[in-house]
C-alpha cells in the first residue's frame, strides 16, 4: 500500500481510535462490493479502506507508519513490505447474503511464511539471497481445466452453476456456497490425475530476496501474490519472509545500538592506554583513560546498526571489565605487595568511601 492510510480514511494524523473506527465503518459500507455490483473498482477501494484501518487501528503498526512514512518495501524489491498490510477480515459478508445469487466470488489464496537467517554484518549492510519457494503453474495435462484428458467440467446441477444455494431456516433465508461443487459452479466427474482436479501444479522456483540494511529479528518482508493460489478466480496469497538475526560471539543488539564487553588488564585500567575494539566494520583503536574502573562504558558513535529506511546509525557501547591477575610468580607477588604497602587507601577512593559509610552504619 503506497498511499497514506490517513488520507484513505479521511482522518487527521492525530485522530483518536474512535474517529478511525467511525470513518472505517462508513467507507467500508460505502465501497463494499456487494453494494456496488456494477463498479469494477469497488473491490480495490474496499481493500484499501481495510488495509488503512488495519494499520491505524494497531498501535505498533501505526507507530511504524508514522516513523517510516511508508508501508512499502523496507527498502527491498519485488513488492516486499511490512507485515500486517494484508486484507482485513470481511466483517460485512454475512450482511449482504453472498450477493443475491450472483456467480461465485473468488477466494483469496493462503499466505505463505518462510524464515531466513542473517548475520550481524548482513543485517547492518543489507544482503541479497536466493531462496527456493513453491510456485503454481497451470497443469499442461488438462490445460488447467482440472478434468482428465478427453473430459471436461460440467455445470453443477445442485446450484445450476451459480455456486450458491439458498437455505430456508424458519423466517430467514440464507445463501451458502454449494457443498457439491465447493462454490465453483462446476463439477468434475473425472479429475485430472496429474493435478488432482485442481487445474494447477506446484513447482519450485528461485526467488531473489533483498534484505534491507537495519532489519532485526521478527521483522517481515512481503512479496505480494507469491503465496498460495486463489480459488474460483480469486487472487493468490502473499509470501512473508521472516528475519532472524544470528547470535554473535561478541556483540548483543539493543535497538540500533551494539553492546560489546571487553576485558582489560589491571595495568591497562590503572595506567590507561589504547585497546583494540571489534566493530561490525572491523577493529578500531579506543583510548582507555588511567584509573578506569570495571564496568565503565564507552560510546563509539555511529558504529551500530543503521536505522531502517533512514541514514542515521546507532552507536556501539563498549563495556570494560578489569581482569584480576592470577597465577602470579614470586616477583609479581612481591611487586603487588610493595604496591599495596606504598599506596594505602588514599588511591582507592571508592573502597575508602565504602568503609567510611559502613563505619557510620555500624559504629
Amino acid at each position: 500500500m503506497s498511499i497514506d492510510p490517513y488520507e484513505v480514511l479521511g482522518v487527521a494524523r492525530e485522530a483518536e481510535l474512535s474517529e478511525i473506527k467511525s470513518a472505517y465503518r462508513k467507507l467500508a459500507m460505502k465501497h463494499h462490493p456487494d453494494k456496488n455490483p456494477d463498479d469494477p473498482h469497488a473491490q480495490e477501494r474496499f481493500k484499501e479502506v481495510g488495509q488503512a484501518y488495519q494499520i491505524l487501528s494497531d498501535a505498533d503498526k501505526r507507530a511504524a507508519y508514522d516513523r517510516f512514512g511508508t508501508t512499502e518495501g523496507l527498502g527491498g524489491q519485488g513488492g516486499a513490505g511490512f507485515d500486517g498490510m494484508g486484507d482485513i477480515f470481511d466483517i460485512f459478508s454475512s450482511m449482504f447474503g453472498g450477493g443475491g445469487g450472483r456467480g461465485p466470488r473468488g477466494v483469496r489464496g493462503n499466505d505463505f511464511q518462510m524464515e531466513i537467517e542473517v548475520s550481524y554484518v548482513e543485517a547492518a549492510e543489507g544482503v541479497t539471497r536466493e531462496i527456493e519457494i513453491p510456485a503454481f503453474i497451470d497443469c499442461e495435462t488438462c490445460d488447467a481445466s482440472g478434468a482428465a484428458p478427453g473430459t471436461k467440467p460440467e455445470t453443477c446441477t445442485t446450484c445450476a452453476g451459480r455456486g450458491q444455494v439458498r437455505v430456508q431456516n424458519g423466517f430467514f433465508s440464507m445463501v451458502r456456497p454449494c457443498s457439491r461443487c465447493g462454490g465453483s459452479g462446476k463439477y468434475i466427474p473425472k479429475p485430472c490425475k496429474d493435478c488432482d482436479g485442481k487445474g494447477i501444479r506446484q513447482v519450485e522456483e528461485i526467488l531473489e530476496v533483498t534484505v534491507p540494511a537495519g532489519v532485526d529479528t521478527g521483522q517481515k518482508l512481503r512479496w505480494t501474490g507469491r503465496g498460495g493460489p486463489g480459488a474460483d478466480g480469486g487472487p493468490p496469497g502473499d509470501l512473508y519472509i521472516v528475519i532472524r538475526l544470528e547470535d554473535h560471539p561478541l556483540f548483543e543488539r539493543d535497538g540500533n545500538d551494539i553492546v560489546c564487553t571487553i576485558p582489560i588488564s589491571f595495568t591497562q585500567a590503572a595506567l590507561g592506554g589504547k585497546i583494540d575494539v571489534p566493530t561490525l566494520a572491523g577493529k578500531v583503536s579506543m583510548s582507555v583513560p588511567a584509573g578506569t574502573q570495571t564496568g565503565k562504558t564507552f560510546r563509539l558513535n555511529d558504529k551500530g546498526f543503521p536505522a531502517l529506511g533512514g541514514r542515521r546509525h546507532g552507536d556501539q557501547l563498549v563495556r570494560v571489565v578489569v581482569e584480576t591477575p592470577v597465577n602470579l610468580n614470586e616477583r609479581q607477588v612481591e611487586l603487588l605487595t610493595e604496591f599495596a604497602e606504598e599506596s594505602g587507601e588514599e588511591v582507592h577512593p571508592d573502597r575508602a568511601g565504602f568503609f567510611d559509610r559502613m563505619k557510620k552504619l555500624f559504629g
